[in-house]
């Protein structure tokens, strides 16, 4: 997997932003309204509001996205992150997180929050191995998600 390339998103890039997101959700959870709005208008909910999408592509074909989600001045949140079954397994979540982690930083975050499920063990021991650690989360953020994650530059 070391020729897989991290690539910045592109309109043309939106439906796999969407469907490799919507595969994984409804795998695990249920989609919500905020899933659905984001997903399919990543240009206006992600990029125009001061964020980055990322995406893992191997010989022209995409194998995993990542987002980052602008919050505040110096704070950035790490989100819809998923890799196609087939790629699972092979560092190409670690290379998705890897880069949107530098992102962060050029863009002047001082802190990346990610909100998780602790029944997804392996994305959360990926975290854990970039640094993320345990925090407090907010009441009633995100109905699937019982782990608030964040690292700290």
């Amino acid at each position: 997997m070391e020729k897989v390339k991290v690539i910045p998103y592109q309109p043309a890039l939106q439906p796999y932003f969407e469907s490799i997101n919507k595969a994984w959700i409804k795998e695990h959870f249920t989609l919500e309204p905020v899933d659905i709005e984001v997903l399919e208008d990543p240009q206006l909910h992600i990029i125009d509001q001061g964020g980055a999408i990322l995406f893992a592509e191997l010989e022209g074909q995409i194998l995993g996205t990542v987002a980052l989600k602008y919050q505040e001045d110096g704070i950035y949140e790490m989100t819809k992150m998923g890799v196609v079954p087939e790629a699972q397994g092979k560092k190409v979540g670690w290379k998705l997180a890897s880069a949107i982690l530098e992102q962060a930083k050029d863009l002047g975050a001082q802190k990346v929050v990610l909100y998780s499920n602790r029944k997804l063990s392996p994305a959360i021991s990926m975290y854990q191995k970039l640094g993320f650690k345990e925090a407090e989360p907010e009441i009633g953020k995100y109905s699937r998600c019982d782990i608030k994650m964040e690292i700290v530059f």
